[in-house]
């Protein structure tokens, strides 16, 4: 992995024993994405995508919250002009969403606070999600004239089906990380003064997992939504197969048989 953080301001992200945490880190706007957030998002997620070693992605955010989602004070005009909003979603959001979910590893989103619009919605593509009881999840484009962006669309009904994300997302209500968790948004809600130290135990947690197994499980739970019956019983075949002939299955059944602890190495 490539040392960028000298260029890095607006982000945060440090590798520590083949785990990777990025922090969003504008906690004076609640870490709302301007230009540069996601220039510099873009150079990390690019790089950990051809990152190899890494065997977690854990993304945070700075101060009190997630983030607020896109840095309206960046999409100030003039009374009557125009702004082309999709030119500007793919070249920022959607670039590092196709980037975020082509990482292999497991990715976990820790919500430290308010996840608003399309910074909620890049929390809720995360692999694993959990979040600070005091967190709220806002779908707040509704109020501002938009629609759900940051795959937001896709994800949301999927989660919790289609009447509450219709609802959520068109009436803007704000929904608490404790019902979050009672309604399948989320994984986990926990308390704020454990916090950091289930966040680090989940991660650990998932670092000493057969990370190619992880890697498969992700990507073959998305491939789901659109594979028929048939398809996707042999997509489960063929991906069995490869898991089947690793060194991480020969561990998991030796260490299985002699009643010890795995030592899987991510292969």
């Amino acid at each position: 992995m490539t040392d960028l953080s000298k260029d890095l301001t607006t982000i945060t992200y440090h590798k520590v024993d083949q785990v990777v945490t990025i922090t969003l880190n504008r906690p004076d706007k609640l870490n709302a994405f301007n230009d540069q957030m996601h220039q510099e998002l873009f150079l990390v997620l690019n790089d950990l995508v051809n990152d190899s070693q890494v065997r977690c992605v854990l993304l945070t955010g700075a101060g009190r919250g997630f983030s607020a989602g896109a840095d309206l004070g960046e999409r100030i005009t003039q009374p009557g002009e125009k702004t082309d909003l999709g030119e500007k979603l793919e070249n920022g959001f959607n670039k590092n969403l196709r980037l975020l979910k082509s990482i292999q590893a497991p990715v976990v989103c820790a919500v430290n606070g308010v996840a608003a619009g399309a910074g909620a919605n890049m929390a809720l593509n995360c692999d694993i999600v959990v979040a600070k009881q005091s967190a709220k999840f806002i779908q707040a484009f509704s109020s501002i004239g938009l629609i759900p962006d940051c795959n937001g669309t896709w994800i949301l009904a999927k989660l919790i089906g289609l009447a509450r994300a219709k609802a959520i997302t068109m009436l803007g209500t704000p929904v608490a990380a404790a019902e979050a968790e009672r309604i399948g948004m989320i994984y986990q809600a926990i308390e704020d003064d454990q916090f950091e130290d289930q966040v680090q135990a989940l991660v650990q947690q998932l670092a000493n997992r057969p990370t190619r197994a992880l890697s498969f499980i992700k990507n073959i739970f998305d491939e789901s939504y659109s594979n028929r019956f048939g398809e996707h019983l042999d997509r489960e075949r063929d991906v069995q197969r490869v898991c089947g002939l690793s060194d991480d299955f020969a561990e998991g059944v030796a260490a299985f048989n002699e009643k010890r602890t795995p030592e899987f190495k991510g292969r």
